[in-house]
């Protein structure tokens, strides 16, 4: 519906300062009181079936208009004082603002926008007051962000595709407050890349700490979803995590993630060192073939293995996990090993859990992180880079596991 300019004109004709627009008495808050105001009373019309003065229609029923009563909502232009029509038969329940509702919807959205970015309780609170003039209470604000929680149950179990070509598994951690104690809780995420090249969340889930036991659980939850298989799973260097993997999808190859692989590198090292030794790593995983890569690996290690000698050791160690990515054509290497997924998604949840000293409960954590996500989500619009490209020779490389009812492989890569 466009609303026409002679409209629009008329309403601000008198406009001179923002305030006009959107203060106390603005344009803004009459005009959605005035709106409000009027679809409650075209609902009343469509459940009495005559007009407001239709005096005619009025007398062959026994149920009719009775007046208004005064209702008080919160919303983001302040509070709202609505005249709320009533019938004599007590029978009308608006649609727009149902009954026993203090809030309009957008009010509600305001709240878990604030939160999803990380403002506490009180600070959300603060904002509110300073922006839109309206009180409300610490209570209010956790009934809002207390029914995220049963829509992340709901997220959390949803049917999931039968084959993502990559999956990114990791962890992060968080403090929460278990028994009157602070611990620190591990955070799983994966995320999937779907045929199209679209990445998606997975899933979340808490546990005391990281490790191969627990991620095999999370695997075999992918599974009882839909998930019949997975190509290349990214991942970190945990031990026991390729088997866990291998268990439950035992076609996937798994792949070490490199920026783990350097992060963990770089961690030995002192400060003055790091970035002439990052520098160094890099012929190793840019290397074209696993041959030169080995001889990068060699040629790193006669430099350094004298004052570091635990980085190229640990290189060694995981190199049947580092080294899957060198069979790959360089479009399907550069979407299994680029860094974005995980570490730009990383980033946005720690950005907004920083400022919690700790979580009250794991649940507190999870609606955070799952809000967190969503927002996250909203980004990614378009598939990787270079995507037709990868699928296609995904094709060649993983020949026949790309089948799903209904589709073949050549109709999902002329798709993509």
């Amino acid at each position: 519906m466009t609303i026409r300019k002679e409209l629009l004109d008329e309403l601000i004709k008198d406009y001179k300062n923002p305030e006009d627009l959107i203060g106390e008495n603005g344009i803004l808050k009459q005009l959605t009181k005035a709106l409000l105001e009027r679809a409650m009373e075209a609902e009343l019309t469509h459940e009495l079936g005559f007009e407001k003065h239709d005096r005619n229609s009025a007398k062959e029923t026994d149920n009719r208009r009775n007046g208004t009563s005064r209702k008080t909502v919160k919303s983001k232009h302040g509070e709202i004082e609505l005249e709320v029509p009533r019938d004599r038969a007590s029978e009308f329940e608006p649609q727009i603002i149902p009954k026993h509702q203090r809030r309009f919807e957008g009010f509600d959205n305001t709240i878990l926008s604030l939160y999803s970015r990380g403002l506490s309780t009180r600070e959300i609170k603060a904002h509110l007051e300073e922006i839109y003039g309206v009180e409300v209470s610490p209570d209010l604000i956790s009934s809002v962000t207390e029914a995220v929680i049963e829509e992340v149950r709901e997220w959390q179990t949803r049917p999931l595709e039968a084959v993502y070509p990559i999956v990114y598994l990791d962890a992060l951690r968080v403090k929460i407050r278990i028994d009157g104690q602070v611990q620190n809780r591990c955070i799983y995420l994966a995320i999937g890349v779907n045929l199209e090249g679209r990445k998606e969340t997975l899933g979340l889930w808490t546990a005391e700490n990281e490790g191969a036991r627990f991620w095999l659980s999370v695997l075999t939850e992918l599974s009882n979803r839909g998930v019949s298989d997975i190509f290349i799973a990214c991942v970190d260097g945990l031990k026991g995590f390729s088997e866990a993997i291998e268990s439950v999808f035992p076609l996937a190859i798994t792949q070490v993630c490199i920026v783990h692989q350097i992060r963990n590198s770089l961690t030995y090292i002192s400060y003055k060192d790091r970035k002439a030794v990052a520098a160094d790593l890099k012929p190793i995983y840019n290397a074209v073939s696993e041959d030169e890569a080995l001889f990068a690996l060699e040629e790193f290690s006669e430099k350094w293995s004298s004052k570091y000698p635990i980085i190229a050791k640990s290189w060694r160690a995981n190199w049947s996990r580092i080294s899957p990515m060198f069979q790959f054509p360089h479009e399907i290497r550069r979407a299994v090993y680029t860094t974005n997924v995980i570490e730009s998604l990383n980033f946005s949840l720690r950005k907004i859990t920083k400022t919690r000293a700790a979580f009250p409960t794991e649940d507190a954590a999870l609606k955070l992180l799952y809000l967190g996500l969503q927002n996250a989500a909203k980004k990614w619009t378009m598939p990787i880079q270079n995507w037709s490209l990868a699928m296609n020779q995904m094709a060649i490389l993983f020949e026949g596991r790309m089948l799903i009812p209904g589709l073949t492989e050549n109709s999902i890569t002329q798709k993509i």
